[in-house]
């Protein structure tokens, strides 16, 4: 009777734990589910080959950010962190991946010979997507739509874009807006330099009398010093900001596609932006609907 109890016994606690068991192990399924759900991608293996399968064996992404541009992309010198909302954008998307951000600097200028050296993997930063890039690199669709605007001393004289003739006015070599002054301002006296950073030190000594660039990064420098501002006036471009990838990765792009859909649709992209940009300029502004292909054709 005793060995009898005994195996009864054994047998109760077995199934006993067999059942525990059981009961964890679907509670992780239905946390896999929930998260998998929640994250879309996130740590599911991409086909073998692809450019996301091998940045998921290597756990890495390099993306190209600016490091000057607040509040886009801009090293904060107190943490020594990258922050901004492009940074955001390229940490969803590594999240998503299953992998950790990388952030390398990369100016304007060289933007798309990192893609094309593989010094980086992604572009995410202010980059605006047109025909002219768009035959050496590949876009995501748009995740922001920018202005082009003017930047002043508080009481200058410079009102317009036609005001800019005459006048030193300051933008970054490969920007877009090379092309713009030479079109809308032929007599302005351009001043290219590698980085926004350094047309706000020139504006800022009054060795230019203007900036000319995209109005958020423009945004950034009046939240640095309040004696700037913008003139006022109907904006002079208008910038779609698409993420930069190596020409003909279509399951890169198709990926960042993928996150870029779901943070305009969760939420997520309106909470960055009123972190990043909003509470800056009390602009409250939506997702953008403009696809690849009307960006394109600007």
């Amino acid at each position: 009777m005793t060995g009898r109890r005994s195996t009864l016994r054994l047998a109760t606690i077995i199934g006993v734990v067999l059942a525990m068991l059981m009961f964890v192990a679907a509670c992780g399924d239905d946390d896999e589910q929930q998260n998998g759900g929640q994250a879309g991608q996130t740590q599911q293996t991409a086909p073998a080959g692809t450019s996301v399968a091998r940045l998921q064996e290597e756990g890495e992404i390099a993306i190209g950010v600016k490091f000057d541009v607040p509040p886009f992309g801009f090293k904060n010198p107190q943490s020594g962190e990258v922050e901004g909302f492009d940074v955001e954008i390229g940490k969803a998307i590594a999240d998503e991946m299953g992998v950790e951000p990388r952030f390398v600097e990369a100016i304007s200028d060289n933007r798309i010979p990192f893609l094309e050296r593989g010094t980086v993997d992604l572009i995410l930063s202010t980059m605006t997507i047109n025909a002219e890039r768009d035959q050496e690199i590949d876009f995501s669709e748009p995740y922001y739509i920018a202005r082009g605007r003017i930047l002043v001393p508080r009481g200058s004289d410079i009102r317009g874009v036609e005001d800019l003739n005459g006048k030193a006015v300051c933008t970054a070599l490969g920007s877009t807006y090379e092309e713009t002054l030479r079109e809308q301002a032929p007599q302005a006296e351009r001043r290219l330099v590698d980085s926004y950073s350094e047309c706000f030190e020139l504006i800022q000594s009054g060795a230019v009398d203007a900036v000319s660039t995209d109005d958020v990064i423009l945004t950034g420098m009046i939240i640095q010093d309040d004696s700037l501002e913008l003139v006022g006036g109907e904006e002079l471009t208008i910038e779609p900001y698409g993420a930069g990838i190596r020409e003909g990765d279509a399951a890169l792009q198709r990926f960042v596609n993928g996150v870029i859909a779901d943070m305009k649709a969760d939420g997520r992209w309106a909470d960055r932006y009123q972190e990043w940009v909003g509470q800056y300029t009390d602009e409250r502004q939506e997702p953008p609907t403009m696809t690849l292909k009307e960006a394109l054709a600007l």
